[in-house]
């Protein structure tokens, strides 16, 4: 019986060694599998990482579906608390494109210099426009004028007297946007720019005009002559105080960027006198050199632009005018 159960307890201890090594080896097999699995799926995400590095469209859309479904989950959030039915906000939400902010025309004024700045705020009290898109046009008339040789504040003045920084803005002869140039007239210039509807683009519309008026201030070989070109008077004695009105705007301009105190609603005695004239000459310049009725602004052209003698035929002015800037640019 002795030597029987010795043998049954060799046979037991046997089968549980058998079985230790049995478990242990099956976890040290469990164990290596996983981390080659875990090696597996990391080279698989650095594949996948370099591979969207190079797809940019693929990386956006991947962004925009991220971001979407976080949108959602917040609404949802949000409406479960408030109480109100997240269907209500289904029609916004279907047409959320993340990526509209590229299309807006605005910058923190903050990223400016403080020169820029200066001047943005400044423009931005007096015209009753916001900070953020000025701040944009006081950073492209910096960067376009540079390189166009024309000075960033005269720029500014002449979109003030021009349109008062309405991107939408069209005079009573067709010319549009924030530096009010004639469209059809210039049409070729913006075709590098998709079209003549990008007129509307406010930088497209900057860039467009201050070549426009490059070419005025060479044409006439000074910067009064120039601005005389770019409002149509070319031909006429008087340009009805066009010239002054962005001048007197321009010497604001730089003594703000120099940081000097100027009044938001500061008026240049030179405009002030243009005002309070009423000669017959005067009036019958205002629709090619003067603010229109309606407060569109001026047609900022490159060519001369033949006045009516009597006030009576300025209804028939446009018409006459835009033959007359045809003709001129052809010459």
């Amino acid at each position: 019986m002795t030597a029987m159960n010795r043998e049954v307890s060799e046979l037991v201890s046997s089968a549980r060694a058998g079985m230790r090594l049995f478990v242990s080896d099956v976890v040290v097999g469990f164990r290596q599998v996983g981390h080659n699995a875990l090696a597996l799926l990391g080279l698989a995400a650095v594949a996948v990482v370099v591979f969207l590095a190079g797809r940019a469209d693929m990386r956006h859309g991947l962004e925009g579906r991220a971001l979407g479904w976080l949108v959602e989950r917040a609404t949802a959030r949000t409406a479960a608390v408030s109480g109100v039915d997240p269907k209500l906000n289904d029609v916004l939400l279907a047409m959320a494109e993340p990526e509209a902010i590229q299309r807006a025309t605005a910058t923190n004024p903050d990223a400016l210099s403080r020169q820029q700045a200066l001047v943005a705020y400044w423009l931005s009290r007096r015209y009753s426009v916001a900070p953020e898109p000025v701040s944009r046009l006081v950073q492209e008339a910096w960067d376009v004028g540079h390189r166009a040789g024309v000075e960033p504040t005269l720029i500014l003045a002449i979109m003030a007297i021009e349109s008062s920084f309405n991107p939408f803005a069209q005079s009573h002869v067709g010319a549009q946007g924030l530096m009010q140039v004639m469209t059809r007239i210039h049409h070729d210039k913006y075709q590098i720019f998709g079209g003549q509807n990008a007129a509307f683009d406010p930088v497209t519309n900057l860039r467009v005009g201050v070549q426009v008026l490059k070419e005025c201030i060479q044409r006439a070989g000074s910067l009064e002559g120039g601005l005389k070109y770019y409002v149509g008077a070319a031909n006429l004695t008087d340009d009805g105080g066009y010239a002054s009105k962005v001048l007197g705007e321009q010497s604001f301009l730089r003594r703000v960027a120099a940081g000097q105190k100027v009044p938001a609603n500061a008026v240049a005695p030179a405009a002030l006198a243009i005002e309070a004239s009423t000669t017959v000459d005067a009036e019958s310049l205002r629709p090619a050199a003067g603010r229109a009725p309606d407060g569109a602004g001026l047609p900022g052209l490159m060519q001369a632009v033949p006045v009516p003698a009597a006030p009576s035929a300025s209804e028939t002015a446009p018409a006459i005018r835009r033959a007359e800037q045809v003709a001129m640019l052809t010459r």
